[in-house]
């Protein structure tokens, strides 16, 4: 048994470690011995496997685990749909819920809900492309929410959720135990499990990556070597935690297709005493990310700082790839040191967290986000870009500081919603931040000599 990580709170244990076999009990000697599943499961509790790859994926890609819970997650009425639903919430792009657009996007931070929501009806769809039926796409959502989920779990059945809080701590409830998270960290709830969302500072919003049919795994490093980005002991997993009480009308809402079903039970879902497996709900604090970067010349591409990525069928190209943009020290010499003027096969959903972002002078605030679409033109503004060049070749090492930004990017061209487009939180001025760029462009007498040389 693996020796819990004190989380600095009685509630909120941790064990350490990415893609582990990891085991918990709440109640000494809840996990049974030699089998999964014996006749009868110590203190009479059911055994239940929860599977996120198929029965005969490979070994290496195999993840599920085995609960020992109080009552299965079978007995409950059966689903229907919720009402209140969420209209606002997709998980298949079409031409009917969705639409192309090439135009640089961006949009300005949320304000608090006007009325009590949870985490559930404060979920609203931004982009995303594919389809959760096919179990091949992602969806890119923004959530806003002032209040807990009371009486109430949600299973989302359709993919696994990349939680980034930008405002308010998150205390999330899982069926292997309780997650504290905060700003600046992140929380991934794989598919199928069910979760409940405590907001203890009251509202709270943030960005939210959802991929179908594929799960989040460490970027290889390469060349780096053993050591760096994202360190697998950094990643924390919940220890078992249980509730045995009665809960009348308790309410299970599962997103299935991206439609909200509800069914009802008479007892809490956070009944696991004791689990064992690699498929587990975790949290990373990106603080602890080791980031690279050039030590001499010219501008890393940003794949170098990949947390987390949800890799296709082809070598190098991801459905998803979580990257950040943390403190870091600049030091190139005779380079343009902010990120380069940009058009990319890839399509690329920013966030951030807090602080400023370097390429961006005005306009980009935390809460805030903006999508550059494939082949979209992207790049630093003209603040930025004059800021840079005025300092010259003979400026020395920099050291950028309070800043946290984030960029979803992903292979699949993504269709944007009709909330993200008529939302009145989009900027429609923000091709501006642009159109100040002037030419810098000069001939002199010689070099035009040199050309017409150089033609002969």
């Amino acid at each position: 048994m693996e020796k819990p990580i004190h989380g600095g709170d009685y509630d909120y244990d941790y064990l350490s470690g990415f893609g582990n076999h990891f085991s918990s009990e709440a109640v000494a000697g809840a996990l049974p011995a030699a089998q999964n599943s014996p006749l009868i499961c110590p203190y009479g509790l059911y055994a239940e496997q929860i599977s996120g790859t198929s029965f005969t994926s490979p070994r290496n890609r195999n993840l599920c685990s085995w609960f020992y819970r109080i009552k299965p997650s079978v007995t409950h009425e059966p689903f229907k749909p919720r009402v209140p639903s969420n209209e606002r919430i997709l998980s298949e792009f079409n031409n009917s819920n969705s639409s192309t657009n090439p135009t640089q996007l961006r949009w300005k931070p949320m304000d608090a809900p006007d009325s009590p929501t949870d985490f559930i009806d404060g979920l609203s769809t931004v982009c995303g492309s594919g389809s959760s039926f096919m179990r091949h796409g992602y969806a890119i959502h923004m959530y806003n929410a002032n209040k807990p989920m009371d009486n109430c779990a949600f299973c989302n059945a359709d993919g696994d959720f990349l939680i980034v809080p930008q405002q308010g701590r998150l205390f999330i409830t899982t069926e292997c135990g309780k997650l504290k998270v905060s700003p600046g960290e992140i929380a991934i709830l794989p598919q199928g499990f069910r979760f409940s969302v405590n907001l203890p500072d009251g509202p709270s919003r943030g960005y939210v990556a959802e991929i179908f049919g594929t799960h989040f795994q460490l970027p290889d490093l390469g060349p780096i070597g053993a050591n760096g980005l994202a360190a697998p002991r950094d990643f924390l997993v919940p220890t078992a935690w249980y509730e045995d009480k009665s809960y009348p009308g308790y309410t299970i809402v599962q997103k299935f297709g991206g439609e909200l079903f509800s069914a009802v039970q008479d007892f809490s879902p956070f009944n696991v005493v004791a689990w064992h497996g690699n498929y587990v709900p975790y949290k990373y604090d990106l603080s602890k990310f080791c980031p690279y970067n050039t030590v001499l010349f010219d501008h890393s591409d940003p794949s170098i700082n990949t947390v987390l990525t949800a890799p296709t069928d082809k070598p190098g190209v991801a459905l998803l790839d979580f990257v950040i943009f943390p403190p870091r020290w600049l030091v190139a010499e005779h380079t343009f040191r902010p990120p380069y003027y940009h058009r990319n096969c890839m399509s690329e959903f920013m966030g951030l967290i807090h602080g400023g972002y370097e390429a961006k002078a005005d306009g980009f605030l935390p809460g805030g986000a903006s999508l550059h679409n494939c082949m979209t033109p992207h790049g630093p503004d003209t603040k930025s870009y004059e800021a840079t060049i005025a300092r010259g070749n003979d400026v020395g090492p920099h050291k950028i500081t309070d800043t946290m930004a984030f960029m979803f990017e992903s292979c699949l061209i993504p269709r944007i919603t009709q909330w993200a487009l008529e939302s009145p939180f989009l900027d429609p001025d923000y091709y501006q931040c642009w159109i100040g760029l002037r030419s810098h462009f000069t001939v002199t007498e010689t070099s035009e000599i040199t050309t017409l040389q150089n033609g002969q």
